[in-house]
């Protein structure tokens, strides 16, 4: 079969990435195309990914209008000389209208419930929604529903496997104290109109965790000149063997919010978007790998009733034991999917 993978964003790369490898190995070939947005293009090189970009991101909604008929037209162009037998994506407007050019079957993958907008433009034009169990929503005849999370298609035990030497790096010792603190810059379309961390806030959050050990901080914009001092700069396919080791993850980022938790370490998820989202709910409520919390107060509370427990690392690793149980390793469930969708 030949598949057309449409990447949007670079944590898709991760998504993607062991169903290519394992589907090369079955003889499928595979057509990546992406938009050169944040570090995607850095990912897709460190995994020697061949690729065609589509589109430089656009950050304004106009830019992302106009860009909409480019992106589409290439992907189809792409998919007709490649004869793409299927399209997958994690909700791609673009690749779904191309599969519908190109009149063939378009998967998305998708976990996030508040991204109203992009769903109703791919929707139309895509055959299955592939979403974890949890997923919020009920979206019709076209859902096929996992029991898994999005997060797992890399970061389980059967694909994931922590580099502890990630931590000399950035000069920690194996067993140092540290957290990882995530920012992100709210401007995706769906993150309209939705609360975001105060400097005031990123400050008392900053300085609460400074008293328990190093503090980490990614960003996707720019640091208030107080916490220029903890941004931190690691090769991005790094990112998850540091949050492996971290004492405790907190910050607005989502998915990095859930993928500490899934690797076991304790994450606070300050988004005021978190409760319209599955995945971080079900961490929450069902495995209490995760909490959301969105008041500054409850927040510099729970760093500390977290921090100081001396054996919270422990304590999760049973609670992410039991949850590795209860959940499917999501590649392979895709790789079956996948690969036998065109006998459906």
């Amino acid at each position: 079969m030949r598949i057309l993978i449409d990447i949007g964003h670079p944590g898709q790369v991760h998504f993607f990435k062991n169903l290519i490898w394992e589907m090369k190995k079955k003889d499928h070939e595979i057509k990546v195309t992406a938009r050169d947005k944040d570090v995607a293009k850095y990912l897709l090189d460190h995994y020697g990914f061949d690729y065609t970009i589509v589109l430089k991101h656009k950050k304004s909604l106009l830019g992302k209008i106009l860009g909409y008929t480019i992106a589409t037209r290439r992907i189809e162009n792409i998919g007709k000389i490649f004869k793409a037998d299927l399209f997958l994506s994690c909700g791609s407007v673009y690749a779904a209208k191309a599969s519908e050019k190109c009149k063939k079957p378009h998967i998305a993958f998708d976990q996030t419930e508040h991204s109203v907008e992009q769903y109703r433009i791919y929707e139309p034009y895509t055959d299955i929604i592939c979403t974890p169990s949890c997923f919020l929503k009920n979206l019709g005849p076209k859902q096929v529903r996992y029991n898994g999370y999005h997060e797992l298609t890399y970061l389980h035990p059967s694909w994931f496997k922590p580099n502890f030497h990630v931590l000399n790096e950035i000069g920690l010792e194996k067993n140092e104290r540290f957290s990882v603190v995530r920012f992100i810059s709210w401007k995706a379309t769906h993150d309209i109109g939705h609360k975001r961390s105060s400097t005031e806030d990123k400050v008392k959050i900053v300085r609460k965790l400074n008293k328990y050990g190093k503090v980490f901080i990614t960003s996707e914009g720019k640091l208030p000149k107080e916490l220029e001092e903890y941004e931190f700069k690691i090769a991005p396919e790094k990112i998850h063997d540091l949050l492996y080791y971290a004492q405790i993850y907190v910050g607005d980022g989502g998915t990095m919010a859930n993928e500490a938790a899934v690797l076991g370490t304790p994450s606070i998820l300050t988004s005021s978007l978190a409760k319209y989202s599955g995945t971080p709910t079900d961490l929450q409520n069902n495995y209490e790998l995760l909490y959301i919390k969105t008041n500054i107060s409850e927040v510099l509370n729970k760093i500390n009733d977290l921090l100081n427990e001396k054996e919270v690392k422990k304590i999760w690793k049973k609670r992410r034991e039991k949850m590795l149980k209860d959940k499917i390793d999501v590649t392979k469930w895709m790789i079956d999917f996948v690969g036998n969708y065109s006998k459906r």
